[in-house]
């Protein structure tokens, strides 16, 4: 009878032991199941990750380029308006010298017809 108790008893504990071994094998079936979704979901992830940065990187380059031709171009404008604004004054000082003889003739013709028509003659009229 203590034998077959022994019997029993082992049985029962080997039992146990292969229950056991057997649930640690599932956990760590599901932890490296697990592991493995996570890694891939992080991988996933950091590759969109890199593939944004690539993107803003291109786009920072182009937008690099854009900028350096949209400051040369300004730089133009720039000379076009000074440009546009020395032949302003120049055609402002033209234009004000222009008057100056204009004003010289006048005085010019008014003295001409004065000497031409004499001081008696305007005083007799």
């Amino acid at each position: 009878m203590l034998s077959r108790l022994l019997k029993e008893h082992q049985a029962k504990q080997n039992e146990r032991k292969e229950l056991q071994e057997r649930r640690r094998r599932e956990a760590i079936s599901a932890a490296t199941s697990l592991t493995e979704a996570l890694v891939d979901h992080l991988n996933v992830g950091v590759a969109q990750a890199y593939v944004n940065q690539r993107k803003l990187d291109h786009e920072v380059k182009i937008l690099q380029v854009q900028a350096s031709q949209f400051s040369k171009q300004t730089a133009q404008w720039i000379s076009m308006v000074e440009g546009f604004n020395q032949a302003l004054k120049e055609i402002g000082d033209v234009e004000n010298w222009a008057r100056s003889i204009e004003m010289d003739m006048r005085t010019i013709t008014t003295a001409l017809e004065y000497v031409h028509k004499g001081p008696l003659q305007s005083a007799s009229s």
